[in-house]
């Protein structure tokens, strides 16, 4: 059985190029790569059903016992369970199911648990990923095709007993959204996606979210990759993304409340596509994000990137990490399988949400296995452990 992982619609995202203005060399940071990969899950062995592979970069807050769950499954989502990152184990109970729901305006089509957040590890915010996939519903988009009718949203869900079981609000809370409602004749992907996880600077919140941009009469989206701010991850209509000169910008759903002129986010370089994951470096307070990309352009191969800032804003050059084909590179051919989804998870991180690491990582990823020019469900989420040096 095949399925189509939400990152692989992104493919004809990793031209996009965030504004120019990397901060400067000399580099940051260093990653480099010590010990060979090891296996967290393994579909074929470890899965509850069909619908487990690994599909989103790996997600992981402290319960409040102490135990360890982890996301970064598919759209009927379950976590991975332990008392700490060495000995996880899928656990079948679905926490969050996908409605399939052919009305764009329930926001309820297909969800991913891409981020967490938890103060006491209890009560968990999460944002979602979430797919309006117009081809899978009659006389939404006479395209037919995944891309030419995608419409994506970040929203939001709630747990209250740990990450055991979350619920939608009603009517659905939005984080961000396009200013315009789907099209059955849109033509192409639209919207937001892909947010990173959540990490503590101070008293505020911060993740990492993609637009594809739109064009409208004074409001034109350039595409890329924004950042965005809240003070309470617990309120999703309370995030605000980065407009040059302040968090400001909001992006409710189109579907509750008309926009007469959309705000806009200004992108953040260097990145061509989503970010898989956002840390601060304890040592130093420096952040470390990991990205994948295709070769072409600044990226001379295909692989794992990172880059290094001082303030979320201004990144250094990206370097590779991991080389390989990822989601974004061509299937057919690649007879050693494909790459994706990068996360870093320090087991001995200091915060309950693992947004921090010290002077040694775990990245986290998966690896999947392609026959043909088809990308199959058989796939491995993968930890290798990564030396990190942050220079003052």
């Amino acid at each position: 059985m095949t399925r189509r992982p939400f990152l692989a619609a992104l493919a004809a995202l990793s031209t996009l190029a965030g504004p120019a203005g990397a901060a400067p060399e000399p580099p940051l940071s260093s990653l480099t790569p010590v010990g060979p990969p090891g296996v967290i899950f393994k579909a074929g062995r470890d899965a509850c059903d069909g619908a487990d592979v690994p599909d989103a970069p790996a997600r992981a807050f402290r319960e409040a016992g102490g135990a360890v769950a982890v996301f970064g499954m598919h759209y009927r989502n379950r976590a991975l369970r332990g008392p700490d990152l060495d000995h996880l184990k899928l656990d079948c109970a679905v926490v969050l199911d996908s409605g399939e729901k052919s009305d764009p305006a329930l926001h309820d089509d297909r969800s991913w648990i891409t981020a967490t957040w938890t103060e006491d590890g209890r009560a968990v915010a999460a944002l979602l990923h979430h797919e309006y996939q117009g081809n899978e519903h009659p006389g939404r988009c006479p395209a037919g095709t995944y891309m030419a009718c995608w419409y994506n949203t970040i929203t939001a869900a709630a747990s209250t007993d740990g990450g055991r079981s979350f619920l939608r609000a009603s009517p659905p809370a939005v984080v961000a959204a396009a200013p315009f409602r789907q099209e059955v004749d849109q033509g192409r992907h639209r919207g937001f996606f892909n947010p990173s996880n959540i990490l503590a600077d101070g008293p505020w919140r911060y993740m990492l979210a993609s637009t594809t941009g739109w064009d409208r009469p004074g409001s034109d989206q350039e595409g890329g990759v924004c950042l965005f701010r809240t003070a309470t991850p617990a309120d999703p209509s309370s995030w605000r993304a980065w407009t040059g000169s302040g968090f400001t910008a909001a992006f409710p759903d189109p579907y509750r409340r008309p926009v007469k002129l959309a705000d806009t986010c200004r992108p953040v370089a260097p990145f061509p596509a989503p970010v898989g994951a956002v840390v601060r470096h304890r040592g130093t307070g420096a952040f470390i994000a990991v990205f994948m990309a295709k070769a072409g352009g600044d990226f001379k191969q295909s692989g794992f990137y990172w880059t290094t800032s001082r303030d979320l804003l201004a990144w250094d050059r990206p370097r590779l990490l991991l080389a390989g084909a990822t989601l974004y590179d061509d299937p057919c051919g690649t007879a050693g399988g494909l790459i994706a989804y990068p996360s870093l998870l320090d087991p001995g991180a200091k915060g309950r949400n693992f947004d921090d690491v010290g002077d040694t990582a775990l990245l986290t990823y998966a690896t999947l296995r392609t026959e043909g020019c088809t990308v199959t469900s058989d796939r491995d989420l993968i930890r290798r452990p990564v030396a990190i040096k942050v220079w003052p």
